[in-house]
């Protein structure tokens, strides 16, 4: 039976021909993060091979696919992907006592997602239009103030709609839609959109009548794969998707829109809204090649 010599734990442990690195550790009780599951969706397991690299398996497709993303070297493989033949001693890198002790931490956590688990979700993002014009003219505590009550009015909205505040970013928020695994979180982040531009449109006096000016925000709007996870002390989400809906939501400023959803968007809900501009060929900051944008402004007559 092959033996795994596991460094810098000094310890030796017998492993079958079918029992990968990653098994064989926790069966011998050796802290070895992996938040993924062991399913090479990370690279926190990984590896340095030291000796018998001749013995260990050929990388699986998923192993081989995250090593080339990552650019590792041969001798660098994934703990949940890497079975032995043979006699072999391995490095783990994810070793200091930083790294143990926040393992320990999210493994012991009861929150939702502490470690991470993938999702589709419906990513919202929001920003206030030409806010920072808008507060240069005020005083600090009238800034707080605005924000604070602008907060308010959108997280009742998004509540409403089943949706998550996750993050604000200055005067713009993230949301996320589908936490439930409810299957129509693309339409409730799109309904959730309109009635926040809507908001700000039917409370854009009380602003002018206190301070002679108002404003207006933009909207953007994507869903796909994303890892919701425990950073910090707080729940967020992680992932292309999560940055695409953001560079939409910028799109608006460049088209004059109000709401931008993508095109994976706009085939789960085409049928119930009014799609009022189609953008062709647009081209997104930090996104190579064109996509397709969709301009939505209101609810058809079929809402079903």
């Amino acid at each position: 039976m092959p033996t795994i010599h596991f460094e810098p734990d000094g310890k030796k442990v017998a492993a079958s021909a079918s029992e990968t690195v990653l098994a064989a550790a926790l069966r011998a009780g050796i802290p070895t993060a992996h938040p993924c599951g062991g399913d090479a969706r990370c690279s926190i397991c990984r590896v340095s091979v030291e000796n018998g690299l001749e013995h260990c398996a050929p990388m699986t497709e998923r192993e081989r696919v995250l090593s080339e993303q990552l650019g590792f070297s041969p001798e660098v493989r994934l703990a949940c992907q890497t079975t032995v033949a043979g006699d072999i001693k391995v490095r783990r890198l994810v070793v200091d006592d930083d790294d143990l002790e926040l393992t320990q931490r999210l493994d012991q956590s009861s929150g939702p997602f502490s470690i991470g688990e993938e999702k589709e979700l419906a990513i919202l993002f929001a920003d206030i239009r030409g806010f920072t014009e808008f507060s240069e003219k005020l005083p600090p505590y009238d800034v707080i103030y605005i924000l604070n009550r602008y907060f308010y009015h959108m997280g009742k909205i998004i509540a409403a709609h089943r949706g998550s505040i996750e993050n604000y970013i200055g005067d713009g928020l993230m949301a996320l839609f589908g936490l439930d695994d409810s299957p129509d979180a693309s339409f409730r982040a799109v309904s959730a959109g309109l009635e926040m531009i809507e908001d700000i449109a039917r409370n854009r006096h009380h602003f002018e009548d206190i301070y002679g000016m108002s404003f207006r925000i933009g909207v953007g709007i994507h869903c796909g794969k994303v890892v919701v996870g425990t950073v910090g002390q707080r729940m967020t989400a992680i992932g292309d998707a999560v940055n695409f809906a953001s560079r939409i939501e910028s799109a608006n400023k460049e088209y004059g829109t109000d709401l931008l959803i993508s095109e994976e968007v706009y085939h789960q809900v085409a049928q119930k809204y009014a799609i009022t501009r189609t953008i062709e060929n647009a081209i997104i900051k930090g996104k190579s090649g064109t996509h397709g944008l969709y301009s939505v402004q209101a609810l058809t007559d079929d809402k079903g």
